[in-house]
């Protein structure tokens, strides 16, 4: 991995563990990490702000931009959620190594809980999470070259795993729960 076209995007739902997982194996490969939504609240502010004060639409503009950034960085790239909404992100990720991170909704209710994510603000927040996965979750799947979950057993196994793969080896079901290749067609 030493230029942009090597770049691995991290995919998948709010609580999925991307920008954990992605550090950990940024560091682990020697290569840069770059999150998206860290690079927008680094160029615009908090992103719960962003959403009351400029509406969902602006957010995603300038979350666009962060993905052009970070593809063009190379390395390891975490996607906010939604990233994938946009067509032209997803023209983008055509180039690169996509891999979607999933998690089971009972898990994610302890690592959203009292979260200040603005789609999950209102009366029941994992509702609310399942609704956006079930929706998004076809176009992750569509994208995505190898899927991880992240559900269950150390992180540091998903980590050693998704390095493994990067790295060029087999997918190995038995090394890590929920994990599966996306079959490739002729």
């Amino acid at each position: 991995m030493t230029s942009p076209s090597d770049a691995v995007v991290l995919i998948g739902p709010m609580g999925a563990g991307k920008t954990s997982i992605g550090k950990k194996a940024a560091r682990a490969l020697g290569v840069p990490f770059f999150d998206t939504d860290a690079a927008v609240v680094r160029d615009h502010g908090p992103i719960e702000q962003l959403f009351v004060e400029r509406g969902e639409a602006h957010f995603r503009a300038v979350e666009r931009a962060a993905v052009v950034e970070g593809l063009a960085t190379g390395g390891v790239v975490s996607l906010g959620g939604g990233a994938v909404l946009h067509p032209e992100t997803r023209a983008d990720l055509a180039a690169h190594r996509v891999v979607l991170l999933t998690v089971a909704p009972r898990v994610v209710a302890g690592r959203v809980r009292d979260s200040n994510r603005p789609l999950l603000q209102g009366d029941d927040a994992i509702e609310r999470w399942m609704a956006i996965f079930a929706e998004r979750r076809p176009v992750y799947e569509e994208l995505a070259d190898v899927t991880f979950d992240t559900s269950s057993g150390p992180v540091q196994d998903v980590v050693d795993a998704l390095v493994a793969w990067i790295r060029g080896g087999d997918v190995d079901p038995s090394t890590r729960v929920g994990a599966e290749q996306k079959e490739q067609t002729a």
